[in-house]
């Protein structure tokens, strides 16, 4: 069966963005770059919240920019055609290699665990990931940690009254001194 991941950048006291909404702080260096570029070889969909696929369209049409560096263009190569479906109950229309959720998150990723396919069903996004944990449906918590308090924010995991056990399965500490921790969840 395939598993469910919820991957993101994570600041140490555990939150995705400032409480301005800023994320500047997350800008990988090459090495936590190449890292994600391994990683999205792993996924064979990537679920994503409005916001975060808003943010990610620049990747779209990023292989056309004639700044972008090798790394940047494997990771566009990677990114484009990789199968997205995009949760949102404003957006009428998607691009790309995306299509819109036609149910609710469970019925997406039961359908997706029973049709043939490889690759990990990727979700992104803390709001995703949220709705996602509170109904038991994330196999793997993978973070990437860096060095910064930012104070308030978007939390990475759910603010719910529920233990979840898990099992380290992973660490990286990187020269930035950025910390990947990878859990699986107890069953």
């Amino acid at each position: 069966m395939r598993r469910v991941t919820y991957s993101m950048n994570v600041s140490l006291d555990g939150y995705i963005v400032g409480p301005d909404g800023d994320f500047d702080w997350t800008a990988p260096d090459e090495e936590v770059f190449r890292f994600w570029i391994d990683e999205i070889r792993e996924v064979g969909v990537h679920l994503l919240g409005r916001r975060l696929y808003e943010t990610m369209l620049y990747w779209e049409t990023a292989d056309q920019d004639p700044s972008l560096d090798d790394s940047m263009l494997e990771w566009a190569a990677l990114w484009n055609p990789l199968p997205k479906v995009v949760f949102s109950t404003t957006l009428s229309a998607v691009q790309g290699h995306a299509r819109l959720a036609s149910g609710g998150l469970a019925e997406e990723i039961e359908r997706l665990r029973a049709e043939p396919g490889e690759g990990d069903i990727a979700i992104g996004g803390a709001t995703l990931a949220a709705e996602a944990a509170s109904l038991g449906l994330i196999d793997e918590y993978r973070a990437m940690v860096y060095p910064v308090l930012v104070g308030g924010g978007i939390p990475f995991f759910p603010r719910r009254e529920r233990r979840v056990d898990l099992e380290l399965v992973e660490t990286r500490t990187f020269t930035s001194k950025v910390v990947y921790l990878r859990y699986r969840v107890a069953r």
